[in-house]
């Protein structure tokens, strides 16, 4: 995909219903691993980390135009290459924005979406955004203020938030240490102030995704933490307005709800699936 190497995922018989997993900011599909092996036997999995993440290709920005029209432009093109033709998405966090404009472009390819704190609708914004969006008013201003969202703090955070103090041992150490390697190469701080700064852009998107669930009516199923202080539990229930017979499950959990409530998740995932594929 024009010299870009996307690593990616893949369990499952390919003759099985496919869910696409799309990851979001700082991890890769890691975050998925324990969610593949368990679906394993009755879906085939594919979960690519995106261009800048993980183990895919990290071009310079001044090699690469990193913006969220361009992930999910390279997304669209490994899904080609792959040859898959009908599929599930799961979206997360910046999964969201890179999967609904691939759904809301090819609307009948798209079997289900399944949203973890994958966010469609302004009110699922938080306080967390303030600084984002300041910065995408005036970058230079607010630079040093949206750069210690790439501090291993922040990255501890994002996993411990919201998690009750009965789950904070499910959570993996390697899963944050891992996104803050890759937040930490060299370069990598550059990618992902652009991406911050592009994420405005992704609002001007909402309304064509919205005009697709309405239009479409794909099956939904929302496993969110309603605890989450990124993406509140406000922006899981909006999905109600344009599919009101959408699965909503608002679990006690935060950002990332698969690393403390994955077997839950599944149960609902393999419920849901079974009925709509």
């Amino acid at each position: 995909m024009n010299g870009l190497e996307v690593f990616y995922r893949e369990a499952g018989d390919p003759s099985q219903p496919t869910l696409l997993l799309l990851h979001g900011f700082p991890t890769s599909s890691h975050m998925f691993r324990n969610l593949i092996s368990s679906l394993a036997d009755e879906y085939h999995l594919i979960a690519p980390d995106h261009i800048g993440f993980g183990r895919s290709s990290m071009p310079s920005v001044t090699e690469f135009t990193y913006s969220f029209d361009s992930l999910a432009e390279v997304t669209d093109a490994f899904i080609d290459q792959l040859g898959l033709e009908r599929f599930a998405v799961y979206i997360h966090d910046y999964g969201a924005p890179i999967g609904l404009r691939i759904a809301s472009r090819h609307p009948h390819r798209i079997t289900a979406l399944i949203s973890q704190s994958g966010n469609a609708y302004v009110e699922g914004f938080t306080p967390f955004w303030d600084r984002l969006f300041a910065h995408a008013k005036d970058r230079p201003a607010n630079e040093a203020s949206v750069r210690r969202y790439l501090t291993k703090e922040t990255t501890f955070w994002q996993y411990t938030h919201g998690v009750p103090v009965e789950r904070l041992d499910r959570i993996a150490p390697e899963t944050w240490l891992l996104d803050q390697a890759a937040l930490d190469r060299p370069g990598n701080d550059a990618i992902q102030l652009q991406l911050f700064w592009d994420y405005q852009f992704n609002l001007d998107a909402y309304p064509a995704f919205q005009e697709y669930f309405r239009m479409h009516q794909p099956p939904l199923l929302v496993t969110w933490g309603r605890n989450d202080e990124i993406f509140g539990a406000a922006g899981a229930e909006a999905f109600r307005r344009d599919l009101p017979d959408g699965e909503i499950h608002l679990l006690d959990a935060g950002h990332f709800a698969l690393e403390t409530h994955g077997t839950e998740i599944g149960h609902h995932l393999r419920s849901f699936l079974g009925e709509v594929l």
